[in-house]
C-alpha cells in the first residue's frame, strides 16, 4: 500500500501541471479572443457608412463596454491562476493597461522626439546639437522665454493669490456657495472658448470690443490690445488675465477645502490669545495651508510653461506674444522643419521636469501616493 501512495503522487503532481497549463491557454484564449472582437468592431465602426453621430455613438458605447469587458476577463484569467499566482498577478491587470498607455503615448514619443532633434529639418542628416544651439541663440526663442517668464510670475502668482483671498473670504460669507460657484464657472470653459470670447473683449472696434468701447468711452482712441505694437511686451498681460481668469477657480477650491480642514481649535485660540484677523491669517492658516499652496503653485506653474491654446487662438504667436509652445507648432508643422521643432519641444519638457519632480516630491511628503 505505500508503494502504491508512492507511485500516485508523481501522478498527481503531474496532472497538477498539466491542469494548470489548460488553465493558463483557456483564460489566455477568452482576452485574446475578446481583444481580436473589440479590434474587428472598430475596424468595421471606421469603414462603416453609416451616419457619423450613430457611429460615434456606437463607437463610445462598444469602447467604454469594449474596455470593461476586457477588465471582466482579466480579471477570470488571473482568477484561475489559483491562490499565488492571483496574488500576483492581479495588481497588475488593473496597473498595466495605463502603464502600457503611458509608455506608448508618452514615454516612446518623447524619445522619438529627442532622436529627430538630433536631424536636420527633412530628418535625413544628422547635424547633433546643432537644433539646441539654434533654440538658445534664435532671437524669436528668446522672446518667447521671456513671455513663458512673464506667464510663470505673473500668471500663477495673481491665480493663487486670488485663489486663496476669495476661498478665504468666501468661506465666511453667507452666499459662500453661491459666490464660489461664480468663481469657479469659468473652469466650465475650453481654452479656446475662453480665448474666443476674450478675443470679441478685446476687438478694436468699439462697436464690438467691451474694453474699446470704455477706454473711446474715456476719450481715447481704440486700441488692439493683443495686437499693438507700441505696447509689446505687455499685450501680453491681456492675454495673461484670460488664464487667471480659467484658473482661480481652481485654485479656490483646493484652497477652500485645506482651509476648512484647520480644527476650530486652533484658531479660537489664536485668537483668545488676542491676534487680529489678518495675524490668523499670516501665522496659523498660511503655515497649516503651505503644502498645498506649494502644489497648487507647482501645478499652474506646469500649465503655464505648456501654455498654447490661449496664445494659439488670440494671436497666433504673433505681435510679441509667442511662447515655447506657439514656436516648436510653428517650426514644426507650419515651417515643416522637424528637427528644429522637436528641439523646442524637448527643450519645453527639460523646463517642465524639475517642476513636476518637485510637485510630486511634495505630493510623496503629503502621502498622497
Amino acid at each position: 500500500m505505500q508503494q502504491m501512495s508512492e507511485r500516485a503522487q508523481p501522478k498527481s503532481s503531474l496532472e497538477q501541471i498539466l491542469t494548470f497549463v489548460v488553465r493558463v491557454l483557456i483564460s489566455l484564449f477568452v482576452p485574446v479572443l475578446t481583444f481580436l472582437v473589440l479590434y474587428a468592431g472598430f475596424q468595421f465602426l471606421r469603414a462603416s457608412n453609416a451616419p457619423k453621430g450613430i457611429i460615434a455613438i456606437v463607437a463610445i458605447v462598444w469602447g467604454v463596454g469594449g474596455v470593461a469587458l476586457l477588465y471582466l476577463v482579466a480579471n477570470w484569467f488571473v482568477e484561475r491562476l489559483g491562490g499565488l499566482w492571483r496574488d500576483r498577478i492581479l495588481p497588475f491587470v488593473f496597473i498595466g493597461p495605463a502603464v502600457a498607455i503611458l509608455i506608448w503615448y508618452l514615454a516612446l514619443p518623447s524619445v522619438r522626439t529627442l532622436w529627430i532633434s538630433l536631424f536636420d529639418r527633412d530628418g535625413k542628416a544628422f547635424v547633433g546639437l546643432s537644433n539646441y544651439l539654434a533654440v538658445f541663440t534664435n532671437r524669436d526663442m528668446f522672446t518667447a522665454f521671456r513671455n513663458n517668464l512673464m506667464w510663470i510670475v505673473i500668471g500663477s502668482t495673481f491665480c493663487v493669490v486670488f485663489g486663496l483671498l476669495i476661498a478665504v473670504l468666501a468661506d465666511r460669507s453667507r452666499f459662500e456657495s453661491f459666490a464660489k460657484s461664480l468663481i469657479f464657472l469659468p473652469m466650465a470653459i475650453s481654452m479656446v472658448g475662453a480665448g474666443v470670447i476674450f478675443n470679441m473683449l478685446y476687438n478694436v472696434s468699439p462697436n464690438i470690443g467691451l474694453l474699446n468701447a470704455v477706454w473711446t468711452g474715456l476719450g481715447g482712441k481704440a486700441i488692439a490690445w493683443t495686437a499693438e505694437s507700441s505696447i509689446q511686451p505687455w499685450n501680453n498681460l491681456f492675454l495673461i488675465l484670460i488664464v487667471i481668469w480659467l484658473q482661480t477657480g481652481y485654485a479656490m477650491v483646493l484652497f477652500s477645502a485645506a482651509i476648512k480642514g484647520i480644527p476650530a481649535e486652533i484658531m479660537e485660540a489664536a485668537r483668545v490669545d488676542g491676534a487680529t484677523e489678518i495675524q490668523v491669517f499670516f501665522r496659523v492658516m498660511i503655515p497649516y495651508i503651505s503644502a498645498t499652496i506649494i502644489s497648487v503653485t507647482t501645478t499652474i506653474v506646469i500649465f503655464t510653461l505648456k501654455i498654447f491654446d490661449v496664445v494659439q487662438v488670440m494671436t497666433g504667436g504673433q505681435f510679441g506674444t509667442q511662447v515655447i509652445a506657439t514656436q516648436f507648432y510653428r517650426e514644426y508643422f507650419t515651417a515643416q522643419n522637424s528637427g528644429y521643432g522637436s528641439a523646442i519641444a524637448i527643450v519645453l519638457l527639460i523646463a517642465v521636469i524639475p517642476v513636476m519632480i518637485y510637485n510630486l516630491r511634495q505630493f510623496n511628503q503629503q502621502e498622497v501616493f
